[in-house]
């Protein structure tokens, strides 16, 4: 009795000395670093920024936000010598944070007192949980599916798992050599039991990190609850999974990133620290796709509560952490919910997410789920974005490393996720801008999309087909792949182009490639261009793609538009015109802006933009080649020159002309 009252006296002393702990996030107010002071100082952090990337994370963000804007000032780590002054005070931190300049640690109360007035402590805020939306895992002994008998004409044996891939059109392109390789995807999950099931036994797993325990270990731990790491395995399976005559899944030949984030001894599984981190970890290794399976739920402490007015697209961490991602050049999925037939039945963080895409369920017959999240998000935005098949679906289970059917949207958007590797892998230059486009455009709903379905059936066949836009060598490529049953005759495929309320068309042959075709570097007239393919099969039949209507191109633009809304059209100067650069005088960089003229009607314009010293030496060359008639701004930093006045001159056809600025370190 004794032991047992002191136990209990012990448990209050505990209590009221604020020694009962919760996870925070601890925001700080800087990086501790001067980056005011200098150009040298600047150069030194870009090195600092891009000693957390590796080379491939590099080339993705240049892909992405070009070679002047790859980096930020979220890509700098966090200050040591903050770390070691909450160190100091018994703090131990949990995640680095860098993209939010935030540390997460397990604080008492008396720590939040002793901390929060520290002059680089900003705000202290309690890390919030969520769900992993689970699916509803059946178990079948004989699947009864009608299309079984048309594997006969796919490189593949899907086994079970045809009809579910053959809804979104994946087998008609993996006949193509299209099997995700080059790609690099990063699943964020409650673990992966992949090295003995024999679905993903053989894929190439090029790192995984447990992000609950802080090891290289994603299958269960002694201290994880039973089966923790069945839902992360099950989702692998289904975007990468290879078992001839089981499953083969859509990226199989893709490289994986695991990220273990949810803890299933709680009833809410993911805390918001570890989804950012994962994030931030699969950035720097260089991820292209991610998919997750996390879903909003109340916080223990209704208090600190996200409510739906919080799902605007940037307001949780998760959401944040998401479009941050995109923002760097990773393309970003995940489930939007199973809330469907609940009272909330909206999508939730980070489905809300402006560019993030979330992942509704369909059914065999591409209807929706009932269990499905439908939207608008609260600023009222069309969410889902997108669907793929979300019931019944044949994937690994870590029971007897054995096979059983799930429904959920946490099985719907790693089919999609690997749709998107399939067309990244076999279109390696496009950007993660581009690749959103195309799976929304070539979507069934595109034309009409709606808060069910988003825009609609995410297909593979169609994505791939979709006609894509490139710059090489200041020309613009256009390529078209077409997945037919008739044989196309090269020699007869052509692009023909109209302008405006012309009658004129432009023919231009295009050169059979791998699966596509595409155009020679094309000088299109600036503005608005209206085009389509013409070509005969082997039966010397004519065809046009579209067969109504026509692709529409802004020039310049890096998307083409068929069933969404395009852009409004750039104005062309009528002169050429070199403006003052802003800032001036500068202090890094500053922004030189042109106009260029349609002066020879073909859409471009040779361009020459040289700065100068006052002795009339040169000490840079911007741009030298052939531009896009209208408006262009240029970036020049002052590399390793001294303060002083300098000149920017452009030679464009026969205009010439030269400017002042001042740079000032």
């Amino acid at each position: 009795m004794r032991i047992i009252i002191f136990g209990f006296l012990l448990l209050l002393l505990i209590a009221s000395n604020g020694i009962s702990q919760s996870k925070y996030l601890i925001f700080l107010t800087d990086k501790g670093f001067e980056i005011q002071n200098g150009l040298l100082k600047s150069v030194e952090l870009k090195k600092v920024a891009e000693k957390q990337l590796s080379r491939k994370a590099i080339e993705r963000r240049i892909k992405t936000l070009g070679r002047n804007n790859y980096l930020t000032f979220d890509d700098l780590p966090i200050s040591e010598k903050y770390i070691n002054s909450l160190n100091r005070k018994g703090i131990k931190i949990i995640n680095r944070l860098k993209w939010f300049n935030t540390v997460s640690a397990y604080l008492t109360s008396k720590q939040i007192d002793e901390i929060k007035n520290l002059p680089f402590v900003k705000e202290i805020k309690p890390v919030q949980k969520f769900k992993i939306r689970k699916g509803k895992v059946k178990m079948e002994n004989k699947p009864v599916f009608s299309k079984v008998d048309a594997q006969d004409e796919y490189v593949f044996n899907y086994g079970p798992s045809f009809q579910q891939y053959e809804l979104s059109q994946i087998p008609e392109v993996h006949n193509l050599g299209i099997t995700g390789e080059g790609v690099t995807i990063g699943i964020l999950d409650n673990g992966f039991r992949w090295k003995v099931h024999p679905a993903t036994l053989n894929a190439n797993v090029i790192a995984e990190y447990d992000f609950i325990f802080h090891d290289s270990v994603t299958a269960n731990e002694p201290e994880d609850v039973s089966n923790q790491d069945s839902h992360g395995t099950r989702v692998f399976s289904i975007i990468g999974g290879f078992d001839d005559g089981k499953i083969v899944g859509p990226a199989f030949n893709a490289s994986f990133l695991l990220a273990k984030t949810e803890d299933n001894r709680s009833e809410t599984h993911v805390e918001e620290d570890n989804y950012a981190a994962a994030l931030e970890w699969m950035d720097s290794i260089g991820v292209d796709i991610t998919t997750s399976s996390l879903g909003y739920s109340t916080f223990d402490d209704s208090v600190f509560s996200y409510t739906y007015s919080d799902m605007d697209g940037k307001t949780t961490i998760v959401t944040k952490a998401a479009e941050k991602a995109f923002a760097k050049g990773i393309l970003t999925l995940t489930s939007a919910g199973n809330e469907g037939n609940k009272p909330w039945h909206y999508i939730t963080a980070p489905a809300d997410g402006i560019n993030t895409l979330a992942i509704g369920a369909v059914d065999a017959n591409n209807n929706v789920a009932s269990f499905s999240s439908r939207g608008p998000s609260y600023d009222g935005r069309i969410k889902p974005d997108l669907v793929a098949r979300g019931t019944s679906v044949y994937s690994a289970s870590v029971s007897g490393n054995s096979y059983s059917w799930a429904s959920g949207t946490s099985m719907s958007s790693p089919i999609a996720a690997g749709v998107a590797a399939m067309l990244l892998s076999a279109y390696p230059e496009l950007n993660n801008r581009q690749i959103r486009h195309i799976l929304l455009e070539t979507a069934d709903s595109s034309g009409n999309p709606n808060n069910d379905r988003g825009y609609g059936l995410i297909s593979a066949a169609k994505a791939i087909s979709y006609p894509n836009v490139i710059f090489v060598n200041h020309e613009f490529v256009i390529r078209k792949a077409f997945i037919d049953t008739f044989k196309i005759k090269p020699e007869t495929m052509r692009l023909v182009s109209q302008y405006g309320n012309s009658d004129m068309l432009v023919p231009i042959e295009m050169i059979k490639k791998d699966f596509y075709f595409e155009t020679p570097g094309i000088i299109f007239n600036a503005g608005k261009a209206d085009f389509w393919f013409e070509f005969e099969d082997s039966s010397g039949i004519a065809h046009r793609d579209p067969e109504d209507g026509s692709y529409i191109w802004i020039v310049g633009d890096e998307n083409i538009y068929k069933n969404l809304t395009p852009p409004n059209i750039p104005q062309i100067p009528e002169d050429f015109v070199l403006e003052q650069n802003y800032p001036n005088p500068f202090n890094n960089s500053t922004t030189i802006t042109f106009g260029l003229p349609d002066y020879e009607n073909t859409g471009y314009a040779q361009v020459k933009l040289s700065v100068y010293d006052i002795l009339g030496r040169k000490v840079a060359e911007l741009f030298n080649g052939r531009l896009q008639v209208g408006t262009h701004k240029i970036t020049f930093t002052g590399q390793n020159l001294s303060s002083g006045i300098y000149f920017y001159r452009l030679k464009a056809g026969g205009f010439v002309e030269t400017r002042k600025m001042i740079l000032l370190k």
